[in-house]
């Protein structure tokens, strides 16, 4: 049974994460401090430099030695299932299947492994637990957070989307009257006072589309493509940042080395500043929103299913082809139903693809999860 000491420690790890939410927020609703470009601007600078140096900075401290293959492999398989669950429902579903099928996986497989998980594995099961939940977030940073921002190159590509940058697409969601988000999964296409009928200017939600609305995805040819995204993903920081980490670690525990204190204070310096920053920029593109609940209910409602219901049912099915059982079976199957990772969030925004739907996730799944989370917890203890 879990004391209330340890679930006040939960909650103190939770409560900060809505002070800078909040801050952002207020900045923009009520201080008018910062502008919609400013924010864009704000969100960039998480992406690539709060990200990549959290990412670094905690896989780097991780032992690679010490992973429990069998469990990675599990979580693995799971997110394979998620993949090819998203990808059918997202074939059937109104809209554009690439991009749904991309903010589905988030939503079902990416879940906030540090901030909430860790405090709250211990928790439940004890120090093993909080070991074994770094070590999926050192895949996640590693494997899944890499694969997503393909994705997100890829779908530009096909669908020959150049967006601009991310204060731009601010500046369109607060100042076009003509803008128009997300309703009911349908994404429509943005246009600018300032642009003309032939322009398609990228911004927020956007895809390419014809006459009828429908989705028409350009010609590509295989090889300037492949350049093109590899060329965009070797300039994001996020790809690599965690890759360095890791290889930085094999050879420290290997060899049992250390960084000089003044690289370490550098890091950390930047690296602390990841999660409130995302969750201040967060914050920002709440108060430019018209609802509080920025997507609609529906497509609240469906994210909270995918982070709570499909995502855990995946991992069950993983964990026990792969033979999990006991404990780690139970841990593996509460981790899926963690709350949204903020890192999906800020890509979502940078790349212009349902940020409001990820926003809706993180800020209320975060706010539900804990008695869902606690709701898992005691009925796998019966089971």
């Amino acid at each position: 049974m879990i004391a209330w000491g340890d679930m006040y420690k939960v909650v103190e790890a939770m409560a900060p994460l809505y002070f800078a939410l909040a801050l952002g927020y207020a900045s923009v609703r009520w201080w008018r401090l910062f502008t919609p470009e400013q924010c864009g601007a704000i969100n960039t600078l998480v992406v690539h430099f709060s990200m990549p140096f959290f990412g670094f900075d905690f896989t780097a401290r991780t032992d690679p030695y010490s992973m429990n293959y069998r469990v990675v492999a599990a979580d693995a398989v799971s997110k394979a299932l998620a993949i090819l669950f998203v990808a059918a429902w997202a074939r059937g579903a109104k809209g554009g299947a690439w991009s749904l099928s991309i903010t589905g996986f988030s939503l079902a497989a990416l879940n906030n492994t540090l901030v909430v998980g860790a405090p709250l594995l211990d928790a439940m099961y004890g120090k093993w637990a909080q070991d074994l939940i770094v070590q999926l977030a050192v895949v996640q940073a590693l494997v899944w957070f890499p694969l997503l921002l393909l994705a997100f190159e890829l779908r530009n590509a096909w669908l020959g989307i150049v967006p601009p940058p991310s204060s731009s697409a601010a500046a369109a969601d607060i100042e076009s009257p003509t803008s128009s988000a997300v309703v009911n999964g349908r994404v429509e296409p943005v246009s600018s006072t300032s642009s003309s009928p032939d322009e398609k200017d990228g911004t927020d939600d956007v895809e390419t589309t014809d006459a009828e609305g429908a989705y028409a995805p350009k010609r590509i040819r295989l090889w300037p493509t492949v350049k093109t995204v590899g060329m965009k993903l070797s300039r994001n920081p996020n790809v690599y940042a965690s890759v360095l980490g890791v290889a930085w670690a094999c050879v420290a525990f290997r060899w049992h080395l250390s960084m000089p204190g003044i690289v370490t204070g550098s890091l950390q310096v930047m690296s602390r500043t990841g999660t409130a920053m995302s969750m201040f920029s967060m914050g920002l593109f709440m108060a430019q929103q018209e609802r509080m609940v920025a997507c609609g209910p529906g497509l609240a409602a469906l994210g909270m299913a995918l982070r709570f219901v499909a995502g855990p049912v995946a991992t069950l099915v993983g964990a026990v082809a792969l033979g999990l059982r006991g404990d780690v079976l139970r841990l593996a199957i509460i981790q899926a139903a963690l709350p949204q990772s903020i890192t999906s969030f800020v890509f979502a925004k940078e790349y212009g693809l349902h940020a409001n739907v990820l926003s809706t996730a993180v800020i209320f799944g975060t706010l539900v999860s804990l008695p869902v989370l606690l709701a898992y917890y005691a009925v796998l203890g019966i089971v």
